[in-house]
């Protein structure tokens, strides 16, 4: 890929400190498909959908954006199998119920777009999983966690996401986005570390990205051969968001933060040479499904 280390050192004459934190030699890395939701554009990009003083009953045909739900594995020499985000969880139109279900509305799904099965096709099994890393907790990222109780598996999430995601479902804070029958108490072994930046393990540096949610992050996967990706969950639902940078629609939370957080990371784009990987955006994740990264 055109993003590969060796390529970005030829071109700017420089290592950089982004790109020093390589994964070792047989990381391994698979982008999982785990089904579609389907829901109004207004919820993800400003002013979606807006009626006008010339058009008071707005778009003829609103706009709808069909979005794609992923997760990434990691076989890490050293660490083990890792899981970056968990989607949905199992039987989610029942769980998430109405009107959610409704807003957010399952579009197309197959049984292989459920959290176990994808982990399978890649020829592993989610028993294997070592370590689990939520970019933010909202439940089209996190309800995959019920697959976890019990087991002792490690949680990772930013202290700030933990404490928001707890408030909201015991105060209703945020209600709806956040869902307690996945945030349990004492049945996951919950992880938080409050760095800006952290080197989570070598060719794995995580990145707090404020704004959609006051403790979301974004993961950079520093690959030997397809080099840098940042998977950055919800910073951006779609790629919109991200270049030019049309901010979140009704599901945002900070905008100031948000934006400070979007410059930041186009700074990082723009040193790495990395491939930035919204959290929904069909036409970047697709062409990554069925790939084995290295």
């Amino acid at each position: 890929m055109s993003h590969s280390f060796s390529q970005h050192q030829l071109r700017d004459g420089v290592v950089l400190p982004h790109v020093l934190n390589k994964a070792p030699k047989g990381t391994k890395a698979w982008v999982l498909h785990l089904g579609y939701l389907q829901a109004d554009a207004g919820w993800f990009k400003r002013g979606g959908n807006t009626s006008l003083m010339s058009n008071p009953k707005g778009p003829e045909a609103p706009e709808r954006r069909d979005l794609i739900m992923y997760s990434v594995l990691i076989e890490h020499p050293t660490e083990g199998l890792i899981l970056w985000e968990t989607g949905c969880g199992k039987d989610y139109p029942e769980v998430w119920g109405a009107p959610l279900n409704d807003i957010f509305a399952r579009s197309r799904y197959e049984p292989e777009h459920e959290l176990e099965a994808a982990i399978a096709a890649t020829g592993h099994s989610i028993k294997d999983v070592t370590q689990v890393i939520i970019g933010h907790l909202h439940l089209d990222h996190a309800g995959g966690l019920e697959n976890f109780r019990k087991t002792d598996i490690p949680i990772w999430v930013h202290e700030r996401e933990l404490k928001s995601a707890f408030f909201s479902c015991a105060t209703g804070a945020d209600r709806g986005v956040y869902l307690p029958h996945y945030l349990s108490l004492d049945e996951l072994n919950w992880k938080c570390f409050d760095d800006r930046t952290v080197d989570f393990a070598q060719g794995i540096t995580l990145h707090h990205l404020p704004g959609h949610t006051d403790g979301l992050i974004g993961m950079q996967l520093n690959l030997e051969n397809d080099g840098t990706f940042f998977f950055v969950s919800d910073h951006a639902h779609i790629m919109d968001n991200y270049k030019p940078g049309v901010p979140q629609g009704w599901l945002a939370r900070d905008h100031q933060a948000w934006f400070n957080s979007n410059q930041r990371l186009q700074r990082m784009e723009k040193t790495t040479g990395g491939l930035v990987i919204p959290g929904h955006d069909l036409e970047a994740v697709e062409p990554l499904l069925g790939r084995v990264l290295s």
